[in-house]
């Protein structure tokens, strides 16, 4: 009997390792939008809506169809065909379109470089209001599904929504490595199983599958432009979570993300749709609640339990990309040094950052007291979305003239209808400003207010420190030569700064105080660079800072956006050849310099804004923690600046 040939086995690794990513995309990624279908037609259909879409036959085709080219227009081509491909080493997002935006400035098109990075700061302040929103939203709606199983049970909703919340943020600390490996099987299931649903549905009516053809899409849309238009409000819902494709691109890849979306999750939310579409057509009081409905009685309470907990990995998914923006905003100088903490040895990418968290614990607990339905939340929750998905076309067609040289005539071809189908979503959201879509807009604008006021601020703080630091090189020779007489003691002394121009405050202090210097002195600065990671190789450059036998020495730490600085660990690959002697870190001192801010005279900024600086620099995180310094040998010397 002959043997089957086998496989390689580097090629079976790799379709394992293929496989696992594919897995764990659909866990984190896609909860979000693959948890629309629950609420998006019963949001456009509903009574309550200020602009209610009449159930008809002809209205119910057009709905599916624009729903079904909504998600094949943002979704698939916008990010998964387009935004995808513009990954800065492998990262994608909003914050890694601003980052290859501010390396293409330097080269062309400043100033609308500048104008497109601060646009794409909205949009990442925007998603700050995602964030409260999407858990509020999605746990609700699956909640909700009680009523479909018991009238009665509808008092319930909303405490055990907050329940659920509060269960969810409280384990955010414990981190998601091991509740991660079940997240993907718990959405295959989902997946399927909504996808099954829907094919019941289907088959009742099988000529909902018409609605497909983008003619039933189009003449709804221009047929009765009054009614379309602001049922593209609702619409937009089918599309939440698209961002997240984008996002978390970096923790599983493009391929990964793009075969799990054509391959499962697209197809398996379009059935979804098209069988809600045929039961709405069957009843049309099924409209309370067609997602839960789609399923026999005996079925509703085991799908409201899937579905509670589809929506809470939809929610994980947000809260880790809050703090995952958060970080990137803290290391591109948007936000202060924020405590993070990686909660796998694993993934990079699994942190945890306690402020950000307890700020959307409080935030998602006010709307869903406020608001008290899925169908209140969805008026606020679509004006986030618009925007965002807008902000990235169009930060996404200028990197790809920018970065690629794309013709203008191409440019146009792709960005024009593009931004079209965008900018009528972004519309008809806007009507309802005064229904809830001004909630995300606050929310932008005072994140963005923040981030923009803490740039500024840092800015003049950095300016007035440098005066009052004076050059290094200065220094150093005043310390040669005795016109700064000292003692040198033995021992290694590390000063934190921001760069080897000028002097620490605390070098400084400690040599005009206490006219004491150490044997060995490393001036460190932690530079912060536009990509995700540094490798080890690239990490250390060192400079002599003159003299090769004063003891002093200029190290600089280079740090991805993505990475939390281990200065420790960094200082550990410094070749002692090049320090002018080896340096003690076991015992070295580490030395830092607080910074006390007060508000000044100089019209540098409005005052509220230089109270709103300061205001937000007491959040800043230990400086020691965070740099992961040894606590018990780190000094610490004040100095003040007024702003």
């Amino acid at each position: 009997m002959t043997d089957r040939p086998q496989a390689p086995p580097h090629l079976s690794r790799s379709d394992s390792v293929r496989s696992a990513l594919v897995i764990g995309a659909l866990g984190v990624v896609f909860g979000d939008i693959g948890t629309s279908p629950i609420y998006t037609l019963q949001t456009v259909f509903a009574p309550a809506d200020p602009h209610p879409v009449p159930v008809s036959t002809e209205n119910v085709y057009g709905v599916v169809s624009l729903v079904f080219w909504s998600v094949m227009i943002i979704v698939t081509i916008t990010y998964v065909l387009l935004a995808m491909r513009a990954d800065n080493d492998g990262e994608g997002g909003i914050m890694a379109l601003i980052t290859l935006l501010r390396r293409w400035s330097t080269v062309r098109g400043r100033r609308l470089a500048i104008f497109l990075a601060s646009l794409g700061i909205f949009g990442a302040s925007l998603f700050f209001g995602d964030s409260m929103i999407t858990p509020a939203i999605s746990v609700l709606s699956a909640v909700e599904g009680l009523k479909t199983v018991q009238p009665s049970l509808a008092e319930l909703v909303v405490p055990l929504t907050a329940v659920i919340i509060v269960a969810l943020f409280m384990v955010q600390r414990r981190g998601t490595a091991v509740v991660g490996r079940l997240f993907g099987p718990v959405m295959i299931v989902w997946f399927v199983t909504i996808g099954a649903l829907g094919i019941t549905g289907i088959a009742q009516h099988p000529r909902i599958l018409e609605a497909l053809s983008p003619t039933y899409a189009l003449g709804f849309l221009f047929g009765h432009f009054g009614t379309a238009f602001f049922a593209l409000a609702a619409i937009v819902l089918a599309v939440t979570g698209a961002e997240a494709l984008y996002a978390d691109m970096g923790h599983f890849g493009r391929r990964s993300i793009t075969r799990a979306w054509l391959i499962l999750v697209f197809p398996a939310c379009v059935l979804s749709y098209l069988g809600q579409g045929a039961l709405i057509l069957d009843d049309p009081a099924n409209i309370s609640g067609p997602f839960f409905l789609l399923a026999p009685g005996w079925a509703r309470l085991p799908m409201v339990v899937l579905a509670t907990a589809a929506t809470v990995i939809a929610s994980q998914a947000v809260i880790t990309g809050a703090y995952s923006v958060a970080s990137q905003a803290a290391q591109l100088g948007y936000l202060p040094r924020l405590r993070v903490a990686h909660t796998s040895e694993s993934r990079i990418g699994q942190i945890y950052v306690p402020w950000i968290n307890w700020v959307l614990m409080v935030s998602v607990l006010t709307l869903i007291f406020a608001f008290r339905s899925s169908a209140a939340l969805a008026f606020a929750f679509g004006m986030a979305v618009t925007a965002t998905i807008t902000i990235t076309t169009l930060l996404f067609f200028y990197v790809a003239r920018a970065k690629w040289g794309t013709p203008w005539w191409l440019l146009g071809l792709g960005a024009i209808p593009l931004l079209v189908v965008d900018l009528l979503f972004v519309a008809a959201n806007l009507t309802k400003f005064v229904h809830g879509a001004w909630l995300p807009l606050l929310i932008g604008l005072v994140a963005f207010t923040v981030m923009t006021t803490w740039q500024r601020g840092r800015e003049i703080v950095t300016a007035a420190r440098e005066r009052r630091e004076g050059s290094l090189r200065v220094f150093i020779d005043e310390l040669r030569d005795g016109t700064q007489p000292t003692t040198t003691v033995p021992g290694t002394a590390i000063f934190l700064n921001r760069g080897k121009l000028t002097a620490p405050l605390a070098m400084r202090a400690n040599v005009e105080a206490n006219h004491v210097r150490h044997e060995h002195v490393v001036v460190l600065s932690i530079q912060t660079e536009p990509v995700p990671r540094i490798p080890d190789s690239e990490r250390i450059s060192v400079d002599a800072l003159g003299p090769a036998d004063d003891g002093i020495t200029h190290v600089t730490a280079a740090f991805g956006y993505m990475e939390t600085p281990d200065v420790p660990r960094a200082l550990a690959l410094v070749d002692p050849a090049r320090t002018e002697g080896r340096l003690q870190l076991d015992r070295a001192s580490y030395f830092l310099s607080k910074i006390e801010l007060r508000p000044g005279d100089e019209p540098t900024m409005a005052m509220w804004r230089k109270r709103l600086f300061i205001a937000t620099s007491y959040i800043t995180a230990d400086a020691a923690e965070y740099f992961g310094l040894p606590r018990e040998r780190t000094v610490i010397m004040g100095s003040h600046i007024e702003v």
